[in-house]
């Protein structure tokens, strides 16, 4: 109750409660009658609500126009969506110390190892607030392109394209001389407001183990999907390139395009990449500001015949 009174009279004038809305009724109601909360501020809440929807004709036209639904997800929108995705991702690293870099890779290479819970899930490139609240995993909420369809396109004819979703280190030692190189890609599951409160920002299992076994075996490109900056400085010396993806949505071709260089990485940090939890929080300016990647950190690459 003392979070009911506290919110509207801070000013909030609409309440979004999806599950407990009647608790949240009784407990406004109470705050009102017995005079907690004066029924001029309710007046003056409802008098705003009903002045933005006279505004917008939602009294005239309460119900969504339907006329441009044939627009949603044409070619040309997807086209562009994939363009931005191509000029938000992060290359954090490129190439271990004395080692020619990683990227971008072969697209006629013998064969490639495509690894990790976001490398065919469309739902983790999405992430929250993807049709559903909290968004789902899978590929059945929404049509597009996973990342690991995206690395099928762009490779050569000859190059054979071996998916493992959580490859182990028996699967490794089998196979190890297989395997030319190997793209990881692992991150967060889906998740929006306060269901993603996290005080130890790890990569979720396995995703650490599969970064390991595998990068441990072959080159390796990690691409880490997320909405956030995660603790990657354990894996760092196992890495030959990491790719910060964040939530690239649909169009996972956008991150393909970099990978196999038929663009060059331009993307920026927006923010601090920390080097661990215990430094939070660090800004640019802090007197301790050790970061693992600074504020405007990104590695740039140049694009295959461009």
């Amino acid at each position: 109750m003392l979070s009911v009174k506290l919110s509207i009279m801070a000013g909030i004038d609409m309440i979004m409660i999806p599950y407990t809305y009647t608790e949240f009724i009784d407990d406004l109601s109470t705050l009102v009658k017995n005079g907690t909360i004066p029924m001029s501020r309710i007046d003056d809440a409802v008098r705003r609500i009903l002045r933005v929807k006279f505004t917008m004709g939602l009294f005239e036209n309460p119900y969504a126009d339907n006329s441009l639904a044939g627009e949603l997800g044409k070619q040309e929108h997807r086209d562009l969506a994939r363009e931005a995705v191509r000029k938000s991702l992060v290359l954090l690293k490129n190439g271990k110390l004395g080692e020619k870099p990683l990227l971008p890779l072969p697209k006629n290479a013998g064969t490639l190892l495509v690894a990790g819970s976001h490398a065919h899930n469309l739902g983790y490139q999405c992430g929250g607030w993807t049709i559903t609240w909290q968004g789902v995993g899978g590929n059945n909420l929404t049509t597009g392109t996973t990342i690991l369809d995206g690395i099928k396109r762009a490779v050569g004819h000859g190059t054979d394209v071996v998916y493992s979703e959580n490859p182990d280190a028996g699967f490794m030692r089998q196979n190890e001389a297989r395997f030319d190189y190997a793209v990881v890609v692992v991150g967060e599951p889906p998740y929006a407001e306060s269901f993603g409160d996290n005080h130890n920002l790890t990569i979720p299992a396995p995703g650490p183990t599969v970064i390991r076994d595998v990068c441990g075996s072959v080159r390796c490109a990690v691409v880490l999907v997320s909405g956030r900056p995660l603790v990657v400085e354990p894996y760092m010396g196992a890495i030959d390139a990491l790719v910060a993806a964040w939530l690239p949505g649909t169009e996972g071709q956008g991150v393909s395009d970099l990978l196999f260089g038929d663009y060059g990485f331009t993307g920026k940090l927006a923010r601090t990449w920390f080097r661990s939890v215990e430094q939070l929080p660090m800004n640019v300016g802090d007197a301790r500001y050790d970061p693992l990647f600074p504020f405007g950190f990104g590695l740039q690459t140049r694009a295959y015949g461009r």
